[in-house]
Order: structure tokens, then sequence, then C-alpha cells
């Protein structure tokens, strides 16, 4: 098992040198017609490239042209209804071109706090002023902005962050500078969460309060207790204008709770009705009245109805009082309930929705804070575990410091229990360490002098001393949990259903409502209801037909349409992290990955080991060339040559090649003959030139497989061939080196000739992955086709795939890196869906995942409808991939594809279960059931019971995707059996 070095930064194709990127925190979202509105809105100016809204994290990413735009972004945000603050601001061709300068310079931000008058800040530049030529201070520091910016080279020991942060403390006590880190995604959230529960918590509990007596005066006095009770008469006593005592008190209790308590709902709605008809909306005028609002607009829309009629109610009995008014006419106490519990669902959702991310605050809580630093007289060597002798009585000193304070170059102890406070390398000591934080596997990895070690692991055995390879913000950790967010913005497919139904929502929400109100007072009036249906004399037609337009209002719910994707995604890319698996790919990479109909492996790498091949068999052969004067040099010289050509290439089996050849050549003697030139031949081998010092003549040579061989035109004599072949047939990669003087050669073309002399043969071992058959039959139990996809040769391919189950029909060999994505094409044309309904079967083509690790897989992966990457491959592969397995252990192949499955199960579950819910509420709010009784009431939905119904319909989605992480029974995502694991 092997982990990633290093995931690669975020690359941007950014086509205008002044191009942005802006990260917004953005407050008051509350449902996908919130984030549709600022998508919207952006959009439409012309500066905007792009637009992402992440409505579970409360945040934007915005593209933009111009960086004098920077306080428009907050201004459009604002002007709509939402609050918006930018956290920071990336100019995208800085971060194109910043890459590689990252090993060599360091900017940070340092937060100086204690400044106390307005020379404190020039005092701080006097003292970074000794390190000039070697620091530059990118933005300096005022005592109303404390956060300077500095790039600089740091020079472990003697020039580093430690040296700044001390040179400026000790300018004046009072100063106390830290590392600034800009708040994160998850903290943003956090913040904007916990603000918007405090503020909605307040309301609850008074409108809680209020409730109390409401509910004492206006369900317990005027329905449940007798007429002969006295309080009851007291409160049903007329005391003004025809209107009771208990109407007047609710009417005291409502008035606070309609302004304060419910203008969250108000303003929101206020702002999303001025933003829409402002002067110089681009929104056509017609679709100003078929698309408009969000759920707060609905809800301000419910509860003003009941509060303004039952005031209309007021003023109505004191103009024109001819006796008692009917109690049946006010809506008061639907105002506090409804207000209670949309308030309480607006919470709970709040609280769940925040809690969607843990997974990724939990992963980034696993680095330390706090490192030993050690410093001492002597160093430590990667490749001697001694200390160096004329050192070795230095004095060694261990001091905690902050993380933000180490370098690259650093030197620090990790403790038994401990965890790497960043990526390192170790150099003194032995020991092992849990990598499930990472991987999701959980067993121990033992770790020696040279190893890579990552932070977020935990040492489980003897202390160790490692050499800091990447600082805080650069490990592995950090860009698993950048991956992870990135992947987490990308929506699925069927968000886009959900953001077209959310669209027209409102406007059709308030159509039927509208209609509801009409229809039942049309009959009313024109006598078709019976008299019982007002339940008093005194009752209106008019007043008693608001009640079902009001529980229309409010029982409906496009919240659970927009919550159905993205918690469930959220949940989901958690839950992949905790096993292993970055989900670049975001949603849509869950929906094909839980559809695929096929599999397509790399076999180096991927279905074999591939981390250290090795060379099993090998045979030289006589060559007449000038390239020795003694034929017993022969075969030490060709060696040699393997060696320097193979020696600059990062293939597993050049690799394998160039440490044979090391061995073979008695530890690397002087064989007289120097490389002048190397190549690569693409998918077959490479090519080279080399000068002897004992002779005249220039001798070339190639090496690589027998395609290469064959395009030379060398000869390969019988016998070698079935030697070739017996190799072959136990699953041995081929490596053929072959050689000529330069008198043959001719200049036009280097393999234009049959002078090409066969000079050696090497079979290479590359092992079967242990777990891989069991995964090939795991596939296969699932329903997928298994293929292989290799550039080796047809025999060696197809006795790797005899051992892992894949058929001999289902295997390509010998294809160039530059063909893999043309079989990838062919594959998805070929193919027909397994997973397709009747009617799409026919025409439906197959969706293909393409599984692996080298640099010539990325145009595979990349053409595959799901590309997953193996963590310990190239950086190019996992920047093609959707899914990165962090562990090279195939198994988490099976739990993705079981998760993607499961994960896109619960967003139908969830979408299908609100569309439902809306589809039965509203009739039933609209009074669909009330001609039919039960034990003498007509069936009909309150709008008190009609605002909890849809709390819980929005809650009930977002517990439904929590409920992914659980151990509960169908509802709990549940890892598979392991295969083929070693101990």
């Amino acid at each position: 098992m092997s982990l990633p070095l290093a995931l690669p930064l975020v690359a941007v194709d950014s086509k205008v040198a002044d191009t942005w990127r802006a990260s917004v925190a953005v407050g008051g979202m509350t449902c996908a017609a919130c984030a549709g509105a600022i998508t919207k809105e952006l959009e439409g100016k012309d500066w905007v490239r792009r637009v992402v809204i992440n409505l579970l994290s409360n945040s934007a990413t915005i593209d933009f042209e111009g960086a004098q735009h920077r306080n428009d972004i907050v201004g459009s945000i604002e002007d709509i209804g939402f609050e918006a603050t930018i956290d920071n601001v990336v100019d995208l061709a800085a971060v194109e071109k910043g890459g590689q300068e990252q090993t060599i310079h360091r900017t940070v931000d340092i937060l100086v706090q204690g400044m106390f008058c307005n020379s404190c800040p020039d005092r701080v530049g006097d003292a970074l002023e000794a390190f000039a030529g070697r620091l530059k201070i990118e933005k300096a520091l005022t005592v109303q902005d404390p956060i300077i910016t500095i790039r600089y080279t740091p020079q472990v020991p003697n020039f580093t962050i430690r040296t700044i942060v001390s040179a400026i403390s000790s300018m004046n006590p009072a100063f106390k500078p830290t590392i600034y880190h800009p708040p994160t995604i998850e903290e943003r959230s956090r913040k904007i969460h916990a603000r918007e529960q405090h503020r909605i918590l307040i309301r609850v509990v008074l409108t809680l309060v209020l409730a109390i007596p409401t509910l004492i005066i206006g369900i317990i006095y005027m329905s449940l207790v007798s007429k002969n009770d006295p309080g009851r008469q007291f409160f049903m006593a007329q005391l003004e204008a025809g209107v009771s005592r208990a109407q007047w008190a609710l009417f005291i209790m409502a008035t606070p709770v309609y302004f304060f308590c419910a203008d969250v709902f108000h303003k929101r709605a206020l702002k999303e009705i001025k933003s829409m008809w402002r002067p110089g909306s681009k929104t056509p005028l017609l679709q100003r009245f078929y698309r408009f609002g969000s759920m707060n607009m609905l809800m301000s829309i419910g509860t003003s109805i009941a509060y303004w009629s039952s005031v209309a109610q007021l003023i109505a009995a004191a103009f024109h009082s001819h006796g008692m008014v009917d109690n049946n006419s006010f809506y008061f106490d639907s105002v506090v309930f409804l207000t209670l519990f949309l308030l309480t669902g607006r919470f709970i959702e709040s609280y769940s929705k925040s809690k969607t991310g843990d997974a990724v605050t939990l992963l980034g809580k696993l680095r330390p804070t706090k490192a030993l630093l050690v410093t001492s007289d002597f160093n430590f060597s990667a490749s001697d575990e001694t200390l160096n002798n004329e050192n070795a009585n230095g004095v060694e000193t261990v001091q905690r410091v902050n993380v933000d304070l180490l370098e690259f170059g650093d030197i620090v102890r990790v403790l038994h229990g401990g965890s790497p406070p960043c990526d390192g390398t170790v150099i003194h000591g032995e020991t092992k360490f849990d990598e499930s934080s990472l991987t999701g596997e959980s067993r121990l990895v033992k770790k020696v002098i040279g190893d890579d070690v990552f932070s977020g692991t935990v040492n489980k055995d003897a202390p160790v001393s490692i050499e800091i390879t990447g600082v805080a913000g650069s490990s592995m950790l950090d860009q698993i949990v950048k991956t992870v967010r990135e992947g987490q913005t990308k929506r699925a497919p069927m968000e886009r259903i959900a953001d077209t139904l959310t669209s027209y929502f409102v406007p059709f929400v308030t159509l039927i409502a509208i209609m509801t109100w009409i229809a039942w007072l049309c009959l009313g009036l024109s006598g078709a209801l019976p008299k019982d249906y007002l339940g008093s004399e005194t009752d209106s037609w008019a007043v008693w037909s608001l009640q079902f337009a009001i529980a229309v209002f409010v029982v409906a719910c496009p919240c659970g349409l927009g919550l159905a994707a993205p918690t469930a995604i959220f949940v989901g890319s958690g839950l992949a992290a905790k096993h292993g698996i970055l989900v670049k790919g975001g949603g849509e990479a869950f929906e094909k990955a839980s559809k695929l109909d096929c599999v397509v492996f790399d076999k180096t790498g991927t279905l074999t080991v591939g981390g250290e091949p090795v060379v099993t068999d090998f045979e030289s052969f006589t060559v007449e060339a000038e390239m020795v004067e003694d034929e017993n040099e022969v075969e030490s010289r060709v060696l040699g040559m393997v060696n320097a050509i193979e020696g600059n290439s990062s293939h597993t089996v050049a690799k394998a090649l160039a440490s044979f050849c090391q061995e073979k050549q008695l530890e690397g003697r002087d064989i007289g003959i120097d490389v002048d030139h190397v190549e690569e031949v693409a998918g077959k081998g490479m090519k080279g030139t080399f000068h002897a010092n004992d002779t005249t003549e220039d001798v070339e040579m190639i090496i690589g497989n027998e395609l290469l061989m064959s395009d030379s035109m060398v000869d390969i004599s019988r016998s070698t061939q079935s030697t070739i072949d017996e190799w072959k047939s136990k699953g041995r990669s081929i490596a053929l080196a072959a050689v000529r003087s330069n008198t043959d050669k001719n200049e036009d073309d280097w393999f234009s000739t049959s002078s090409w002399q066969l000079a050696a043969a090497f079979a290479v071992s590359d092992p079967v992955r242990p777990e891989a058959a069991g995964i090939i039959k795991a596939l296969q139990k699932r329903g997928k086709d298994v293929w292989m996809l290799s550039g080796d040769n047809q025999i060696t391919a197809n006795a790797i795939g005899a051992q892992v189950g894949i058929p001999t029909s289902n295997i390509i060999a010998g294809v160039l890196p530059s063909q893999k994505a043309e079989k990838i094409q062919y594959l998805q044309k070929s193919l027909k869906s397994r997973n397709a309904n009747r009617t799409e079967h026919a025409q439906s083509r197959a969706l293909v995942a393409m599984v692996g690790d080298g640099i010539n897989d990325s145009p595979a992966l990349t053409m595959a409808d799901v590309g997953i990457a193996i963590g310990s491959g190239s950086d190019i592969a996992i920047s093609s991939a959707e899914f990165v397995l962090v562990s090279s252990n195939l198994n988490s192949l099976i739990t993705l594809l079981d998760l993607s499955k499961f994960v896109f199960r619960r967003i139908k579950f969830n979408f299908g279960w609100a569309l439902v819910y809306n589809l039965f509420a509203l009739p039933v709010a609209a009074g669909a059931l009330y001609p039919i009784k039960s034990h003498g009431v007509h069936i009909r939905l309150d709008p008190v019971w009609a605002s909890l119904a849809m709390a819980m319909s929005s809650i009930s989605v977002v517990l439904s995707s929590l409920a992914l992480r659980s151990r509960l029974p169908w509802a709990g995502f549940k890892v598979a059996e392991q295969v083929g694991r070693e101990n």
C-alpha cells in the first residue's frame, strides 16, 4: 500500500490575463431558489465568467474580469437580499504560474497584535528591513489592518519564519506576531450557521413564550373548555367593536410575533421583490410574473394573509359593528403557531445542514497545532542512521513550536501516539504508522529511514525524527481536504431538474392558492356548499375560504427539492474521504459511477503492484559491433548502456532494468562508455547514442518492447523467440535491447536498416495485487463488464488476465499511450448499457470507467465517463480523474461503486419524497378532502398543521442524507467485506 506524495494544485485555464477568482461567504440562503437567484443575478453581469454557489457551505466562487469589480460582487448579492463578505480574491494567472515556485519561495500573512500607535507599523517595517534582499513586503500593515503579507526564501536553519517572527517581537514586547490564516469554507459556514441559528433561536424562544398563552386562550378556552366556565365567559365577552377579549389578547400577542419573529421571512421576501422590480433589472417583464420568489416569500405570504385578514376584520368591526364578531373570522392564533413551527423547522434544518460537512471538518482537525522542533549541532542523514562522526558530541535541543512556524527542511520529532505536523521523510528511527484516517485501511504501515510520512496519520510505535517536506497548507492532508471541498461544489445532473422546478414553484403555488380561495369563495357564495361548512352563521365565505389559501402557501415546500441532492452529495463525499476516496467530480461523478456498465483496468501499477518490479530472467547475445575490442566486455557495456538509458525514465519497468543492471555491473564500475543523447519512443521504449572511450565509433542502442524491435527490423532467432514466449506465458513483461555502430546508421531514419543486433533480453516480473482477483469477481457479481487495457504484449496480458479472472476476449493488449483513449471510446460505442430501461436500451451506450495510475493513462481517464486514479500514481493521472483512491488497495474501488449507488439512490429517494410530499400536500391543503367527514368533523389541513408538515418535509430530507453516516439498517452505508487483504 502506498500513498500519493502530493495531489496536484488547481490548474486554471485563464484565457484573459486580468481574471480573478473571489471566494465569498453568503448568508441568508435557505433553498435552491436562493442559490439560483444569486447565480442568475451574477451571471447577468458582463464581467462575470463563472459562478458556483454552494448552498450547504454558504459560499460562492466567482470568476470575474477586472479587479475593480470585486466590490460590485458584494453589492450585487446584497441587492437581492443576501449577506455577502469577500474572504479572498486570487489572480488566476498567478495560480497558473505559482505551482513550481512554492518549493523555493513562501508567502505568509502575519497578524501583529498589540500595536498601539500610528508609528507601530513603521517599527515592524524597520524590523523587516534587516532582511532586505531575502524578504519582500507584499502588503504593508496598518493599525486598522494589522496583517502584513511577506514573501521570502527560507534558508533552514539560518533564515526561517521563526527568525522573522522573532525580529518583529524584539521591536516591542507588546507586539504579538502570529501566522494569519483566512477562515476556511467550513469555518465560514459554521459561523454563518451559528449566527443564523442564534438569530432564529431568539425568535423561537419569544414565539414560544407567546405561544403558551395563545394556546391557553385561543385553543383551550375557545374550543375545549365548557361554555359555562367562568374563564371562558370572561375571554369570550365583548370588549370593543363586537370583538371578544380573547381576540384582542391574541392580536396583542400576534403582533410582535408577526413584525419581529417572522421578520426573517418578510425582509428577504421584500428584498426579492425589490430586486426583481428595481430599475435596470435584466429580468424580462413577462418572466417576473412566472419566475420569482423563494421559500421565504411563501412563508411571508402565508403569515401575512393570516395576520392582515384578521386585522382587516378588526377594522371592519370597528366601523360596522352590528353585534358580536365570530371568533372563527380571526387567524391571530394561526400567526403565532405558524411562525413557531416555521422558525422551529428553519432552526432544525439549519442545524442539520451544518452537520453535513462534518467529515471535512474532522479531516482538517487531524493535523496537530504544535510540533517538537529538533535543533542540534549535528545532522541526521536520510541514508545513514548514525550521526556524523565529527559532530557526534553535539547537543540536541527539542523545542515545542506552533506548526505554522515550521519550514521545509526542519527536523521534528514524532512521539508515540503523535501525528506528524507536516508531510516529511523519516531520517532517524523506525516505527509503524496508522494511516487509516487518510486511506481508510485499518492496519499499521512500517516506516523506516527514507520512507514518507503524512500529516494526519498516527505514530503507533517508537518515536522517530522526520525532515519536513511539505509545510502547513501544502501537505497531502491539505490537498485531500481541498479536493473534497471542490468536489462538493460540483452538481449532479438531477439538481438541474430541482432548479427548474423550484424556479417556477413559488408562482405555481401562488396561483394554486389564489385559485383555491376563489374556487371556495365562489362555491360558497353561489350556494353550492352546505351552510354547515361555515361552522357559524356569523362567519363569512371570504374569510372561511382564506384558511385553504393560507394552508396552500404554508404547506408548499421547495426546500426539500433543493436539498435532496446537495445534502446527500455532501455526506457522501465525507464518507468517501473517510474510506480513502476523494470525490473530485462531485454529484455528476456519483451519478455516473452508480450506473457504470464497464470497468477498464490498466495492467501495470493497477492490477499489478507496479511499485518495485524485478528482473527475473536475463540473456545476453554476441554482437558484431565495434563498441569493444574485448568480447568479454560486451555484456558489461550492454548493461551499462541499458542502465544509462533507463535511468532517464520514471517508468516502473525502466527502474527495474536500471536496478538490475547496476547490480550486474559489479556495483557500477566504470565501463568506459559515455551517453551522448537519450530519447523516448512513445509507447515502445527508449533510444540512446553512446561514445566508447577506447574506440572512435559511436554506438546506438534501442531498448523496449517487441514492437520497437519489429519496427527496427531486429532479427530474433527462433530459440530466443521461444524463450521470450515462455517468459510471456508466465505473465512477465519483456524488454529487449539492440545495438549498432554509427557506420550502419542511416542519417535519415534510425530504424530504416536491418543492421540492429539483439544484445540482451530481460523478463520483468510485476506481481499481481493480492486482492485483484477478488475485486474482478466482485465487479462481475455486480453486473459490471470488466476489461483490461495494456501496452504490454498479448501473451503477457492474457497471462495476467487469467490470474485475475478477466476473459481473453476482454483484454486489449499492445496499445500505445495515444491509443488508450481511442480504445475507451471504442468500448463506449460498441457496448450496450445494462442499466438503461427498456425504452432507452436500444440507443443507450455503455458507461465506461477507467482505472489507472500512469501518465500515459491520463487521456483514457479523461475520455472515460468515470476516471478513477490510483493515489500512488502520477499527478497528471490524478488531475484527469473524477475519483482518486488514496490507497492503492483495489478494495477502495468496490467501496466507491457501492457508495456511489447508495448516494445516488438516496438522492432519488430524497427527490421523490419531496416531490410526492408536495403533490399530496397541496391538494389536501387546498381542501380536496374537506367534503369527507371523520367522526363528524370535516377533514382539512389547518394552516398551523400545514406549517408543521412543511417544516418536517425539509428536515426529513436533511435527516435522510445524514442517515447515510449511521449504522441503521437500509439507511446507513456499510462497507462491503474486503477481499485479498494482506495481513
